[in-house]
């Protein structure tokens, strides 16, 4: 892998090292890798490094994940955020770029992508882990707005499933919903029907729900999965999430809708595969912080709506440590979670973003 800015011998061999652990790492190592990553970022991300010192924090005191600084996502507007990047003056000019969507006249959030390998190992991870392989699947996406821009991450993950997949019927639609439903009528009347994953937008799947196509035959497909990846970025009312998946699974006629939990900060995912119940992933969990008081962190199991902190291992050249404007609650005590709305006054975003 070559690097887009030099790095010391010493700090490109600490890098490297944490890399290999974050694509290997399990649950009964998170925690240490955890740790070590923030120590890491703690000294070679300029901007994470000059919030802790704000707070006072040394790295060298914190010895538990609850113990770690999270930063507030709305440094991804205003800096450049980047583990290693001193040495040369603008390191983001030579670094993939996912930008953040917006109305206009919005400061968008900007991640700088160091390292896009790193996305593509953690992210089919992540997805094959818990739907299979994806060369056993035709993908469909349904992404309107996202595809209008060069810069989604959504977009780039995608093509990243597609490319491995490399099914022939496989492919983006923006808004030709009688050709969307044409390619899954194909698609299921295959001798040996493929698994599909449909992957949508939530405004997207819900004006193609909508649009008055005969949808009927879907009933038909076991194979099918339908995956909402949030949003109705100001195109149509907010509505409960439980409400947006009963509307598409009584115009769909299948029984359940999943759910990708993921946003421009973060290269890692947690999915959902029914009702609104998100699980952690091998380089991803949660924290849910007070709502009046960032810096406390409730115990796990906890059964108040709190603040979303997200741990994001694959943000290694970033910031792994997010304090969001989700607000999430506990589901269990193994770390999954479902997101119920937002903070007040906090911007629209892209990605599950329904009140519950």
């Amino acid at each position: 892998m070559s690097f887009p800015f030099p790095l010391s011998i010493d700090v490109t061999a600490r890098r490297q090292a944490l890399r290999s652990r974050i694509i290997h790492v399990d649950t009964a190592s998170f925690d240490t890798l955890a740790l070590d990553v923030f120590r890491y970022q703690a000294v070679y991300n300029p901007v994470y490094s000059r919030y802790l010192g704000l707070l006072n924090v040394r790295s060298e005191t914190v010895t538990s994940l609850r113990q770690i600084p999270f930063m507030p996502i709305g440094f991804f507007k205003t800096q450049p955020v980047l583990a290693s990047a001193q040495a040369i003056p603008d390191p983001t000019d030579s670094l993939l770029t996912f930008a953040s969507s917006g109305t206009t006249g919005d400061q968008t959030s900007r991640h700088y992508v160091a390292d896009p390998a790193l996305y593509d190992a953690v992210s089919i991870r992540i997805f094959e882990e818990t739907y299979g392989p994806l060369d056993q699947l035709a993908i469909l996406a349904l992404l309107p707005s996202y595809l209008e821009r060069n810069n989604s991450s959504l977009v780039y993950m995608v093509r990243q499933f597609m490319s491995r997949s490399a099914h022939p019927l496989s492919g983006f639609f923006l808004n030709d919903h009688s050709e969307l439903t044409a390619r899954l009528k194909q698609l299921s009347e295959q001798p040996d029907a493929p698994r599909v994953l449909l992957i949508g937008v939530t405004f997207g799947l819900l004006d193609w729900a909508e649009s008055g196509v005969d949808l009927s035959f879907l009933r038909h497909n076991p194979n099918l999965i339908v995956m909402e990846t949030g949003g109705m970025k100001g195109r149509r009312k907010e509505l409960l999430r439980d409400e947006v998946h009963q509307l598409l699974t009584d115009r769909l006629h299948i029984p359940r809708i999943h759910s990708e939990y993921g946003m421009t900060e973060l290269l890692s995912q947690a999915y959902s595969t029914g009702e609104g119940v998100f699980r952690p992933s091998p380089t991803l969990q949660i924290l849910l912080r007070d709502i009046n008081d960032p810096f406390a962190i409730y115990p796990d199991g906890h059964t108040r709506s709190g603040g979303i902190n997200v741990i994001d291992l694959a943000n290694l050249d970033s910031c792994s440590f997010i304090e969001t404007q989700d607000l999430g609650q506990y589901v269990g005590t193994d770390g999954s979670f479902r997101v119920i709305g937002r903070f007040d006054n906090s911007d629209i975003r892209g990605c599950n973003l329904m009140i519950e």
